[in-house]
């Protein structure tokens, strides 16, 4: 299959787009500094040039795709108007020039972010959303305007706190989550069952416009998150904070549907694997 990835000098997106071309697909990536795309260019990647606010530039990047797979996002650091701009409006202009291009199949990584808070509960696709922080309103946001578009066939993966893969996501977040509980719990997944859930909804003839969330077995404590990578738990002085991560993502909908089952149920599986 022909497939453009989008934000694949990300976390997600570069591992990904490796992963696609390992299972034999043609990966072009929509890149605004080739630069940083070296390495995808090393691993058989083509790169187009363009921009999510540049429809020129995405009417070459999409021309012959057969499907997309749209990781690109601004997270940390973005205004909310920064936040809208890029991952509401962005993905508006991918979806228009997409089913102009007749592309067969449209895969929108999103976060479990758009649930918001909900006292640590199971959050099923169905269940309401209620965010409050910049980034998951401008997912949800562009969530709810692919599943009404018509001639596009939409997917929608909402994706946990993922990691493995030599990335430093878990150390990163310490800092940020040095106040929370440390009892409070993390959906995690693992890069290699994200790359897993995308290459299912590709491969999946049906359904359309539906939403998946994609998520291990196990959702660790805090406590256990940051001794993976050697860090002291969190103190616990400002849990309340932490609330509107604490949603926790139920994963039955993709593992019924599509078959999916985690390389990696738990954390401590990866730990042991040295992935």
């Amino acid at each position: 299959m022909k497939i453009l990835v989008t934000g694949a000098t990300g976390k997600v997106g570069s591992r990904l787009a490796k992963r696609l071309v390992q299972r034999g697909h043609q990966v072009r990536a929509l890149v605004r500094d080739l630069d940083r795309a070296a390495t995808l260019r090393d691993a058989g990647v083509e790169l187009a040039r363009g921009d999510l606010l540049d429809v020129g530039s995405l009417a070459t990047a999409v021309r012959d795709s057969e499907a997309v797979v749209h990781c690109a996002a601004f997270f940390r650091g973005a205004t909310p108007e920064q936040a809208h701009a890029v991952n509401d409006l962005g993905t508006q202009n991918l979806a228009g020039v997409s089913r102009a291009s007749s592309v067969g199949r449209f895969i929108f990584t999103s976060t479990g972010l758009v649930y918001g808070s909900n006292g640590g509960r199971l959050a099923g696709e169905d269940d309401p959303c209620a965010p409050t922080a910049a980034y998951p309103v401008s997912k949800l946001a562009a969530e709810r305007f692919l599943l009404g578009v018509h001639g596009l066939d939409v997917r929608v993966l909402r994706l946990p706190f993922v990691y493995g893969d030599g990335d430093p996501h878990i150390a990163e977040a310490v800092p940020m989550m040095r106040r929370f509980s440390p009892t409070q719990r993390l959906s995690l997944g693992h890069h290699a069952d994200v790359a897993q859930a995308v290459a299912r909804l590709l491969d999946a003839p049906a359904p359309s416009h539906r939403i998946y969330n994609v998520v291990d077995d196990e959702a660790p404590d805090l406590a256990t998150v940051n001794a993976s990578v050697g860090a002291p738990p969190p103190d616990g002085t400002d849990a309340e904070n932490g609330r509107a991560f604490g949603a926790l993502l139920d994963g039955r909908r993709i593992r019924e549907d599509l078959g999916f089952s985690p390389l990696y149920p738990r954390l401590a599986d990866a730990l042991a694997a040295g992935a």
